[in-house]
């Protein structure tokens, strides 16, 4: 829902550094490994309670992640680089969740399923409809940058970085927060598939 106003803001600075690391020979796929690396520590982070350190590796990751959309439209996107980039991303966000189940299995182990659970229907409903829109030939809508039709929804990649945060901030409340967020996503899950598939149904059969 946010990402309209803040994919805008960022993409200055963003660009900036991706034009100084696109100078010095850093390829997209170089910065989107090295971020997910990065991410993934995450991981063995939540799991002994090290939440700053955790944070810091998400901040790192999502930083990544916007570089490499910009080294990719400096350089030219290509289908490898898109496909190693929202596969990364998947299991960078699951990973995370995961690191919080591991931290507290007593508290947490359940939110963090119905999170993933939520997760589940995120993703595929956003992948699915991005499959049918490039074999219909339907063109990007708000987000022209990205390398595919970005269905929004009331859960984007800035209300997910920011309960990212809170996670670490507020581990204690990790489970409230994800029922929260869970809820949050299943909304975005009915409005994607209504969305998709009415607006698939509109275009016509191939």
């Amino acid at each position: 829902m946010l990402d309209r106003w803040t994919l805008p803001l960022m993409r200055k600075p963003l660009h900036m550094g991706a034009s100084f690391l696109y100078r010095h020979g850093v390829k997209a796929d170089q910065v989107t490994l090295a971020g997910f690396i990065i991410g993934i520590f995450c991981l063995p982070a939540l799991a002994v309670h090290w939440y700053g350190a955790a944070l810091v590796c998400i901040v790192l990751n999502r930083l990544a992640d916007g570089l490499d959309g910009e080294l990719a439209r400096l350089a030219g996107p290509t289908d490898a680089g898109g496909f190693l980039d929202i596969v990364l991303d998947l299991i960078f966000y699951s990973s995370v969740v995961f690191g919080f189940a591991l931290a507290e299995p007593e508290y947490n182990s359940l939110a963090a399923a119905a999170l993933l659970f939520s997760f589940v229907g995120t993703g595929a409903s956003f992948l699915s409809f991005a499959i049918m829109a490039e074999r219909r030939g339907i063109e990007k809508n708000d987000y022209p940058g990205k390398g595919f039709y970005y269905l929004k929804g009331l859960a984007e990649g800035t209300e997910t970085l920011f309960v990212l945060i809170l996670f670490c901030l507020f581990p204690q409340s990790f489970s409230l927060l994800a029922y929260s967020f869970a809820a949050v996503c299943l909304v975005t899950v009915l409005t994607r598939v209504a969305g998709g598939y009415f607006l698939l149904r509109q275009e016509g059969s191939p």
